[in-house]
């Protein structure tokens, strides 16, 4: 039986991941959560004798990194030429299908359609990968770090980890494009550090860290350094070896266009200073990051600053005036609470939890109460590391008359 374009875009697809059939049909049935394909489903699509439906194209898409729509039109395209198949006799279809999977076969990449068939056929021909296909990959990685802000850590990993598999199955072929697709490569690997330390998967958070820390190495871009050693701030290292990453972090990101991630890098460092009860090194990182914050250019800098929002930058004032007892606290969870308003920013689960620790904290129990139940139901709606964290802290702040609240927090923190 001749093989359809479409069965080799989607063979393409397993194979750039590095997955049995098998291995690809466990992917599916994790992004969609439950068991919808089996090995056996997965071999008749990779030889054309059935066609996904646009419900499965959804849980295949988020296993294999790419566009839903993009699988929806060529699935659709197939269909078409499935339909047109039917109309014509044994010997009409059998020569149809020959030109089909010989044009699929032997299509340039310029002529393609859509970048991630085009991508299907750099890979199958063993050529250049093309400009437009590098694009689309450079593309994904910056939206899924947009979506680190609303996705829960473990439907974001499938996505981030298929993805990086994509990118890492193009490099060989990636030519002038190399150093663009290597800093892409690791800013998909530090997301998906990030994500595994999320879910307390730290051995892994820190081997992806690692490998991001080598692609920045590898292509000359020290703000990529930045990231990882930023997001290693985070785990469970001693102060010292914190204090160390982030000042390294911040010679990582000087210069022009880097001043949100600047401001990330100083506030954490004043984050980290003020834990170990350094009034000084604290705040003048602190005025460093607001510093840095006032030149920020979200849509010129990298994508995976997008989450430093004057949200985040509330937070992390918030952390250094409470841990230090400071008396600006006060007038600053004043206005962060007016900032916020009634909404919930994208990521709001840090934000209403280090708000909700500065009002109880500043003597405001009637207000840091109210935040306290909108942070219990952000962060049970999204499970991560610094909401199970923030959880705990609330909990020991709030007053006696709300055990039960204090008792449905600890439960998140556990």
């Amino acid at each position: 039986m001749t093989v359809d374009p479409f069965a080799l875009l989607l063979l393409m697809l397993r194979k750039q991941a590095g997955r049995t059939q098998e291995q690809q049909a466990d992917a599916i049935n994790a992004a969609s959560g439950r068991i919808t394909v089996t090995r056996r489903e997965i071999s008749r699509y990779e030889k054309s004798e059935n066609i996904p439906t646009n419900h499965t194209l959804e849980h295949i898409a988020v296993a294999c990194g790419v566009p839903f729509e993009e699988l929806q039109r060529e699935a659709k395209a197939a269909r078409a030429r499935r339909r047109e198949a039917r109309r014509h006799d044994e010997e009409d279809l059998d020569a149809m299908k020959r030109r089909t999977v010989l044009e699929g076969a032997i299509v340039g990449v310029s002529a393609a359609a859509e970048p991630w068939q085009r991508l299907a056929a750099v890979l199958q021909r063993g050529s250049r990968v093309d400009e437009a296909s590098v694009a689309a990959l450079i593309d994904r990685a910056a939206d899924l770090h947009l979506q680190e802000l609303s996705l829960s850590p473990r439907h974001l990993q499938y996505k981030v980890e298929a993805h990086l598999d994509a990118i890492t199955a193009v490099l060989p072929q990636a030519g002038q494009h190399e150093r663009a697709l290597t800093i892409s490569a690791g800013e998909t690997a530090a997301l998906a550090g990030w994500v595994a330390w999320d879910l307390g998967e730290h051995t892994k958070a820190d081997a992806y860290y690692k490998v991001t820390e080598n692609c920045a190495a590898a292509a000359g871009h020290p703000p990529l350094r930045a990231l990882a050693l930023a997001y290693a701030s985070y785990g469970d290292h001693a102060p010292v070896d914190k204090l160390r990453y982030l000042h390294q972090a911040a010679q990582d990101v000087r210069g022009r266009g880097n001043a949100a991630a600047a401001a990330w890098v100083h506030g954490r460092y004043a984050e980290e200073a003020a834990q170990l009860g350094d009034d000084a090194q604290a705040l003048q990182a602190l005025e460093r990051a607001q510093f840095a914050y006032d030149f920020a250019d979200h849509t010129s800098e990298q994508a995976w600053v997008r989450f430093v929002t004057p949200y985040r930058m509330d937070s992390l004032a918030l952390s250094v005036y409470g841990q230090l007892r400071r008396a600006e606290l006060i007038t600053t969870a004043d206005d962060a609470l007016t900032r916020l308003g009634d909404g919930l920013p994208d990521g709001g689960v840090v934000v209403l939890g280090d708000l909700a620790i500065a009002l109880l904290r500043g003597g405001d129990v009637e207000q840091g109460v109210h935040v306290t139940r909108k942070f219990a139901a952000a962060a049970q709606a999204k499970p991560t590391t610094m909401g199970r964290d923030r959880a705990h802290a609330i909990a020991g702040s709030l007053p006696s008359d709300q055990r039960d609240l204090a008792h449905h927090l600890r439960q998140l923190a556990s």
